[in-house]
């Protein structure tokens, strides 16, 4: 469908890419991945024919056509709404719907045949076009990748650049390309956008190319990973996973064969000098040195990944409590973020905020950091040390300042070497730690400010989408120095790998309450997997969330001790689920052993599972029991309480 053949891109002198091959067939679904600077972007843009070759050709089919985006989009404008923009993607059926309107205009007037033949010839091509349902694959575009409905015929002119791009990725998916190429499209979703754009990719028809820091995204949707790197592409039969395990093994490979020719060097230069002076070995040693001269190096292996070593120091630990939230509630207007949510961080969660746009997540992580203002309680621990990263604090380094001094300003008085290992961990190393704000990229801004936080001595972080910005590399390396973490941390994020890495509670916000899952992300996955399977049957958090809430209480003895016994119930109640919900983990994963053949050739270790699997049950059956119980007696309470 489309070939590069012996390309090679100079930018300044200085070769991009050199005598580079890729082969693109129909339905490849390609991840092109790279450090910053290799030139990803550009090689997309050679491909649509932006950036034209030094040497070399790009060839394609008659019949590849080429959808591209990229982030220039962003500043794309239109006073149009967001539904007849993304129809636009179907310029030849809008033509049609147009000449239609034209025919049945004159047929006010005129009824000849010639008339009436061309409308039905019209609406024959109009409907083999599918254009009745355009409006509605428009409609299921957009609202897949986040808006709401009401939103459709809002003015694009009155969206920001983040969801301006989202329009024009839609626009891009409706008018399926033979060749769809897209520069970092994750970059302005969330994580429910993330998901269903995945599934879409994963069924389109044509070929695509993906450049994305999102190693889950690539590893979700894609069949191929091409490495961008000394100038040239290497391709890896497998998903973003299995690149790195085989590069892992072809670097071993590298450097074995590497060290072995290194050592064959070595001897045939002893022998080149000790021969050297002899006539009798005069022709041998000729031979051998043509024989060096001809040899084609093998390249010791530059090993890119970084592994940090990051020691935190705190001055002093929190309180068991870091932040207690007790009926909070926060509206902007008519929107209620929060209404009467209660939520506790303790000493050592590890938490992820996540959840589609809008839900209010940054607003949450301001709550907690005591900066929004709110109705309700927030109680902080003792001893509570914090520290808030957000985008916007890239914009407050200082401009003039190089990364040393911008460091040095954090407050720690560690000393210019301690300053530079840090530096070092997030990869500025030797003469790059004296290089001015100023003249960084957004990734490189992230990492100085990143850096700032981490070394703050804070027992508490506040972390608004960290991994914005940061190519895979460097994610990583947030993931480690977390990971190495002693304190306590909540983040808000969409990037699943950099979640998976870090997080030991899940939190979410439904139905303007705060809720959560005690485990990690892959566990939050595999209950929320399976609360949809069985959605059909109300589980007993379902019916507690649907009891009626007291909007008023009364003021009697009575009602005021109702108030106490039902906080109480409550609280038993949220112990129970939360066990039931572990209990119902634990009989999965044990019917999936029972179902092993396997396990029934040991007769007591299977008699010891199925025992294990009654008392499973057993347990549910009882604390099913209690949960009712307890559900009726609130249900009283709530009378007597008003």
């Amino acid at each position: 469908m489309l070939s590069i053949s012996n390309l090679s891109y100079f930018i300044g002198g200085r070769p991009l890419y050199e005598n580079a091959n890729l082969h693109i067939k129909p339905k490849d679904k390609i991840g092109l991945v790279g450090q910053n600077g290799t030139g990803k972007s550009t090689l997309l843009k050679i491909i649509n024919g932006d950036y034209q070759a030094t040497t070399g050709e790009v060839q394609k089919a008659k019949d590849c056509t080429i959808g591209f985006l990229n982030q220039d989009l962003l500043s794309f404008q239109s006073d149009e709404s967001i539904l007849n923009v993304a129809l636009a993607a179907f310029k030849e059926t809008l033509k049609l719907q147009d000449e239609i309107d034209e025919v049945l205009k004159k047929m006010e007037t005129d009824y000849s045949e010639e008339i009436i033949n061309r409308l039905a010839f019209l609406q024959e091509r109009f409907e083999s076009n599918e254009g009745y349902t355009i409006k509605a694959k428009a409609e299921e575009v957009l609202e897949g990748i986040g808006f709401q409905t009401a939103d459709l015929d809002r003015p694009l002119r009155n969206f920001s650049g983040g969801w301006r791009m989202r329009v024009m990725l839609a626009k891009l998916l409706l008018e399926k390309p033979a060749l769809l190429l897209l520069d970092e499209p994750t970059n302005h979703l969330d994580l429910p956008s993330i998901q269903w754009v995945e599934n879409y990719l994963k069924n389109y028809e044509g070929a695509v190319i993906v450049v994305s820091h999102d190693q889950t995204f690539l590893d979700n949707c894609i069949s191929t990973t091409v490495e961008v790197a000394n100038q040239t592409l290497t391709s890896y039969p497998g998903n973003y996973s299995f690149y790195k395990e085989e590069k892992k093994l072809r670097m071993e490979l590298q450097q074995n064969a590497y060290e072995n020719q290194q050592q064959m060097i070595k001897q045939t230069e002893r022998f080149i000098e000790r021969f050297r002076a002899k006539a009798t070995k005069s022709n041998q040693v000729q031979s051998r040195i043509k024989a060096l001269d001809r040899l084609d190096r093998v390249n010791e292996v530059v090993n890119d990944e970084a592994f940090v070593n990051f020691k935190f120091k705190f001055s002093q630990k929190s309180g068991r409590d870091v932040v207690i939230l007790d009926n909070i509630s926060k509206s902007y207007g008519d929107l209620v973020i929060l209404k009467n949510t209660t939520a506790r961080i303790e000493r050592g969660d590890k938490i992820a905020l996540i959840g589609a746009n809008g839900k209010g997540k940054s607003t949450l992580l301001r709550v907690i950091d005591g900066t929004e203002k709110f109705e309700g309680q927030r109680i902080e621990g003792h001893n509570v040390i914090k520290a808030f990263f957000a985008q916007h604090q890239l914009e407050a380094l200082t401009l003039d300042n190089e990364i040393i001094q911008e460091m040095a300003q954090a407050g720690t008085k560690k000393t210019e070497m301690e300053l530079r290992g840090v530096l070092g961990c997030f990869l500025f190393s030797n003469e790059e730690v004296f290089k001015k704000i100023k003249v960084l990229s957004g990734g490189e801004k992230s990492r100085v400010a990143l850096a700032k936080t981490l070394i703050s001595e804070a027992n508490f972080l506040l972390l608004d989408e960290p991994t914005n910005h940061l190519d895979f590399q460097s994610v990583n390396i947030l993931i480690q120095a977390l990971q190495q973490y002693e304190g306590t941390f909540i983040t808000v994020s969409h990037d699943r790998h950099f979640i998976k890495g870090v997080a030991n509670k899940i939190w979410y916000i439904e139905d303007q309450e705060i809720k959560e899952y005690p485990g990690t992300y892959d566990e939050y996955e595999f209950w929320k997997s399976q609360q949809s399977e069985v959605k059909v049957v109300p589980t007993p958090v379902e019916k507690l969330e649907k009891k009626p809430q007291p909007t008023v209480l009364k003021s009697t003895p009575e009602a005021i001790q109702a108030k106490k016994d039902l906080k109480k119930l409550e609280e038993q109640v949220s112990k129970i689920e939360k066990e039931i919900e572990s209990l119902e983990l634990l009989k999965t994963e044990t019917e999936k052993k029972m179902a092993d053949p396997d396990i029934y050739v040991d007769e007591v270790k299977a008699q010891k599972l199925q025992d294990s699997y009654q008392n499973i049950q057993n347990s549910l059956y009882e604390l099913n029991a209690k949960w009712e119980q307890l559900v009726d007696q609130i249900s009283s309470l709530q009378e007597l309480a008003g």
